[in-house]
């Protein structure tokens, strides 16, 4: 049976007040203590955080091209089990998303989907060959509404194409999401440079190859007056070089990933694959900085990353294994062992970093907005009390290359609602069918 209407009833909010909220057709129509009509099912959120649904601004889909690793059917399973009610799908597609062709295509395939809202990304360039501006003005006029550009993967290291890309973007108030990465400082690199990788003997990916692009893309912004968007912020250096931006009233944004706030360059000494990353796993003090930075507003909000990657990419050797983890189903219990259980952020901050402001940055309306009347029902219910070790079952995307495999994290998604429908509750995924049944109930 179908259900149109939901009733939550005993959620705790972020503020620690204890709610109902009643769900019809997709809008949040009644909150406080309801009276929920007969055929309503009821949600039994007693000791459940209710939060905006997560949005995550940096997801790797993998279609069209390399379905081997990823589809948008499986990617967005994988978010719904980890509470994100829509993800922005990454332009390193197989064909590139550099045309508004592409990018409609991603965009029907992940409405055909259903689990999760996919906003595509556009590239920056043709082909993400770092030459000649891709087709941002038609992408952006597209039914997918493209605002967010990026050839993550590849820095624009050309600072001409660079102020080209923010100095086009200007026009419909898009923005650039650089992946700041020298090339030539990071040619053979295979981990962070320091005293771990001269132990280890492994050419080192230096601190210096991202801060000075971000210093340089930063003041091309300021010259401009254009949106630029850091990616995967990953050392002390770049925090400082941001934070400066921002005092200076630089347009600029940045991005965590979970792992990057909890994970250490000590890890590789194990030559273990699944942490081998790019930007690579730092040091201590880069990890303490960034918690630091995220907790401050230096950095705006957590995005994953989700870089899947079938299993022959990882279990080889070191120097010849694929740079990514997945990070869906594992990023709100990441943060939560990382930053808010040290103290250092709030429920309501974690709503910030994981919703409202990843929405508000790629400009994706009816997502990151607060649980009241009237709002669109995108939703998660976590369990902050649940403790278990994250395995592969915890894992419903194609790829398993997880750096938590085996570890204990604290939390527990229960519920996702997409538009008003259950796509994840006590575990168990709506299936697809289904999802096509209601395909004109998700709103």
């Amino acid at each position: 049976m179908t259900h149109h209407t939901l009733h939550i009833a005993g959620a705790r909010l972020s503020d620690g007040s204890t709610t109902d909220l009643l769900v019809t057709d997709g809008i949040i129509t009644e909150t406080g203590t309801v009276s929920a009509p007969a055929d309503a099912r009821r949600i039994d959120a007693d000791g459940l955080l209710a939060l905006p649904g997560l949005v995550d601004l940096h997801t790797h889909l993998r279609e069209p091209g390399a379905e081997q690793s990823e589809t948008v059917l499986t990617g967005t399973r994988a978010a719904a089990a980890g509470g994100f009610t829509a993800v922005f799908a990454m332009a390193n597609t197989s064909p590139v998303a550099d045309t508004a062709g592409v990018v409609e295509q991603e965009l029907e395939l992940g409405a055909r989907a259903g689990y999760a809202t996919v906003q595509p990304i556009g590239a920056v360039t043709s082909g993400l060959a770092g030459e000649r501006l891709a087709e941002l003005g038609a992408m952006a006029a597209s039914r997918a509404r493209v605002r967010v550009f990026s050839d993550d993967g590849f820095c624009v290291s050309d600072p001409l194409l660079m102020r080209r890309a923010l100095e086009y973007v200007k026009a419909f108030d898009g923005v650039i999401a650089q992946h700041a990465q020298e090339p030539r400082l990071t040619v053979g690199a295979q981990m962070n440079e320091g005293a771990r990788s001269a132990e280890l003997g492994l050419t080192g990916w230096p601190a210096v190859a991202e801060e000075s692009i971000i210093a340089r893309d930063v003041l091309l912004a300021e010259h401009v007056g254009s949106r630029l968007h850091v990616c995967h912020v990953s050392t002390a250096g770049s925090v400082e070089v941001i934070r400066w931006a921002k005092a200076r009233g630089i347009p600029v944004t940045a991005e965590v990933t979970p792992h990057h706030l909890l994970l250490t360059d000590d890890l590789v000494a194990g030559y273990d694959a699944r942490f081998k990353v790019n930007p690579p796993l730092r040091t201590d003090e880069d990890v303490t900085a960034l918690r630091a930075a995220l907790a401050d507003g230096t950095i705006d909000i957590v995005a994953t990353d989700h870089a899947p990657h079938p299993a022959e990419s990882k279990q080889c050797e070191w120097d010849a294994a694929a740079n990514g983890m997945v990070g869906l189903e594992s990023a709100l219990r990441v943060v939560h062992d990382a930053v808010v259980s040290s103290g250092q952020l709030g429920w309501t901050d974690v709503e910030r970093v994981l919703s409202s402001e990843p929405a508000r940055i790629g400009q994706l309306g009816g997502q990151g907005e607060p649980l009241v009347v009237g709002s669109r029902a995108n939703i998660v219910l976590y369990d902050p009390e649940a403790t278990s070790a994250f395995t592969t079952d915890s894992l419903r995307g194609r790829s398993a290359n997880s750096p938590y495999l085996g570890r204990s994290l604290p939390g527990h998604v229960v519920t996702t609602i997409h538009n008003g429908r259950l796509t994840l509750h006590d575990g168990s995924l709506t299936p697809p069918e289904q999802v096509a049944e209601e395909g004109a109930y998700r709103g």
